[in-house]
């Protein structure tokens, strides 16, 4: 009944189940994975789509030009595709204070170069979305960065990117990845309301939307849901990247649900029930505990998990109880304009209302959140 197919959309980055386990106080403890490897593997388990850095794909085939080829043959054996693609612009040493925002004006120019070189192939592939996470964008001291020509250069370099997909021709479209901190001690762009104000800033802002992660936004404090909520409302989510978390704390990149399943639940109605028609995308580590085996067994257990969300939320809007809870609690009066068609402001003021009967009026929260813990525990549906 839980079984993935193609039509679930379900993507894996490179990264996820490549990870080698190295932590930072800790040595790797599984080998390199080869993504040729990877998409069959996964292509297996069900999977639609895989997506890569540019570094991904040399893991293990240090000439660019085969590991292309070997990638790209594996994709057409297995019929997997490559919903999205992302640059790595972290990991080098030359990139200690930033890509796009660093101080040194010869490195800024790098990193644009990088980008393009990876966005020709991530067009090649047949990716639509390129996702820009700013991991190093950012500083430990307030004395390090001017922040703002920090976001001018940022701002800079997103319109350079912008400007040369339409030259190109490219069908694909940029998503900003937020994240607070780690690795900097202070990320540029650290939520989704932040990257959302920056977006509407740029040259191009209809090309850019967002890539949010649960994990990310969960880091500072946030509720995930209604982050995803607010910028499927803008029309700005582009991509999404499922993970577990266990509140502000550092990235934990667990499975999907393995971190707070109540948020998890309604994360996955809200993507089911709300028009978000993108893949549904696991940015997750296997456990660095895990040996290879149970590296495809935790991939396996992030599609699982969604799926049993989905039944489990299906389930939860068909339940008249739960639909009678949910007139009761006024949800769908939410959806009802406040002002009529044709009323004014003088229409609203010569309301005669009663402020002290209202403030009497319960919303029955309580036995509606109660439905949806037992939908979610099972006892329901």
């Amino acid at each position: 009944m839980y079984e993935p197919t193609p039509d679930d959309r379900f993507a894996f980055g490179l990264w996820t189940v490549g990870w080698e386990a190295r932590d930072p106080f800790g040595d790797a403890t599984r080998a390199p994975l080869d993504p040729v490897e990877t998409v069959h593997r996964l292509a297996e388990l069900g999977a639609y789509g895989v997506t890569f850095h540019d570094d991904d794909l040399l893991a293990v085939e240090p000439d660019r030009d085969k590991a292309i080829a070997g990638f790209r043959k594996a994709l057409d054996e297995t019929g997997m595709k490559v919903p999205m693609a992302t640059t790595n612009l972290f990991t080098h040493p030359v990139f200690k204070d930033g890509a796009f925002t660093s101080n040194d004006r010869d490195i800024r120019r790098h990193a644009i170069r990088k980008v393009l070189r990876n966005l020709d192939l991530a067009v090649s592939l047949g990716a639509k979305t390129y996702v820009c996470w700013g991991g190093r964008e950012g500083a430990e001291s307030d004395a390090a960065k001017d922040i703002r020509s920090a976001l001018a250069r940022y701002k800079e370099a997103m319109d350079i990117l912008c400007g040369y997909v339409l030259d190109q021709g490219y069908d694909i479209r940029f998503a900003i990845e937020p994240k607070p901190n780690e690795p900097r001690g202070d990320i540029l762009l650290p939520t989704i309301g932040h990257a959302l104000a920056f977006i509407y800033e740029l040259e191009h802002p209809e090309m850019v939307g967002l890539n949010p992660e649960v994990g990310h936004e969960q880091m500072a404090g946030l509720n995930y849901v209604h982050g995803a909520a607010q910028a499927l409302w803008h029309g700005k989510l582009f991509h999404l990247d499922l993970n577990g978390q266990h509140g502000p704390r550092y990235d934990q990149d667990l499975i999907f649900g393995h971190g707070d399943l109540k948020s998890a639940f309604f994360l996955v109605d809200l993507l089911e029930h709300g028009g978000y028609d993108g893949p549904r995308h696991f940015d997750y580590k296997p456990l660095r505990t895990e040996d290879a085996q149970d590296v495809w067994d935790s991939a396996a257990a992030n599609m699982r998990t969604y799926l049993i969300l989905k039944e489990k939320a299906r389930a939860f809007r068909a339940d008249p109880e739960v639909q009678e809870a949910l007139r009761a609690s006024r949800v769908d009066d939410l959806a009802q304009p406040t002002l009529a068609p044709g009323e004014t402001p003088a229409d609203l003021l010569s309301d005669d209302f009663d402020v002290e009967e209202a403030a009497r009026r319960g919303y029955h929260f309580t036995h509606l959140n109660q439905l949806a813990l037992e939908h979610l525990m099972g006892v329901r549906g």
